[in-house]
């Protein structure tokens, strides 16, 4: 399948703050097999615009990782760290478009009783600061972040994995921020200029972000992006339910090398996804001659204990 008329363009996008574990890679392997199934380019990126957790040496062991996996990569493009200035210029835009106003809210106010929640427990926010004036915002004492307004529309899209998907950002989500009170730019704003500018036609990423894609539809319409295809894949879940995650080590690719043969553990990855009948051992690029969307599945993969006891 081409978009627009040309191979499609996909993107590795990791956080250099650890090793990556298993549900990365089980992410990272389908991204890779999408785009290259179907003769398409891939991009790697850093995403570490919170240099406090991640570090050169963590990109660096991410790149050796993602070698041994057998998933290569076309070009790398600068981390999120070295385009302030471009995530500046956006910003820019966005206020010369009126579309820009400070928050002063803080956490706690945000997470209280009063503001409005979804049923997974995040908050709505209700646009208290939205209609402040002058003189009011003069008399906070603290940096404020600076959120964009919100159109009262339905932002919908066909997910590959996951189907219809429609949110009203008002309704559902309300101004968002997209420059924190410390002055570092946001996953929504940075994310959508780099896939942008790096003309990413696809995004496969974990379905823990599937809320997120209207937002970054919106802001792709106001600086004129086209919209990519979106996959949202499920997320692997160790036997009690948790998330796996990089601060419990669960899982990562420190442990795995030592352990498998990349060709078993995509084997296991492959069965796991319901692209395979079994866990026999594959590499990625024999996996990839008949890759399907079709066949990945949906929900969530919980792990069992014989899964852990095979890694």
């Amino acid at each position: 399948m081409m978009y627009f008329g040309r191979p499609p363009v996909g993107r590795f996008a990791p956080t250099p703050s650890g090793r990556m574990h298993l549900g990365n890679v089980f992410a990272a392997l389908l991204a890779w097999l999408s785009v290259r199934s179907r003769g398409g380019y891939m991009v790697l990126r850093m995403e570490d615009l919170d240099t406090q957790r991640t570090s050169e040496e963590y990109a660096q062991l991410l790149r050796e990782d993602l070698i041994w996996l057998g998933l290569d990569w076309d070009d790398e493009t600068p981390p999120q760290s070295q385009r302030t200035e471009v995530y500046q210029q956006y910003f820019d835009r966005l206020k010369d478009m009126d579309l820009l106003y400070p928050c002063y809210c803080t956490r706690s106010q945000l997470h209280s009783v009063n503001a409005p929640h979804l049923s997974d427990g995040t908050y709505v926010y209700p646009g208290t600061c939205r209609g402040l004036t002058q003189e009011q915002r003069s008399a906070f004492d603290r940096a404020p972040s600076w959120r964009v307004r919100v159109p009262d529309k339905l932002w919908k899209f066909r997910d590959m994995v996951q189907g219809g998907y429609a949110e009203n950002l008002v309704r559902d989500c309300g101004d968002f921020v997209v420059r924190r009170a410390d002055g570092v730019f946001v996953y929504q704003l940075a994310v959508t200029v780099d896939d942008g500018e790096s003309e990413v036609t696809e995004v496969v990423r974990g379905m823990d972000l599937l809320s997120s894609a209207p937002r970054q539809m919106y802001l792709q319409e106001l600086f004129g992006f086209r919209h990519p295809q979106y996959a949202h894949v499920p997320m692997l879940l160790a036997p009690d339910g948790r998330r796996l995650s990089k601060r419990d080590r669960d899982l990562d690719l420190g442990q795995l090398r030592s352990k498998l043969s990349p060709e078993q553990l995509i084997g296991i990855l492959a069965h796991a996804s319901g692209l395979t009948p079994d866990a026999a051992p594959v590499s990625a690029k024999e996996l990839a001659q008949e890759f399907s969307w079709d066949r990945v599945r949906t929900e969530n993969i919980c792990l069992e204990a014989k899964d852990l006891a095979i890694l």
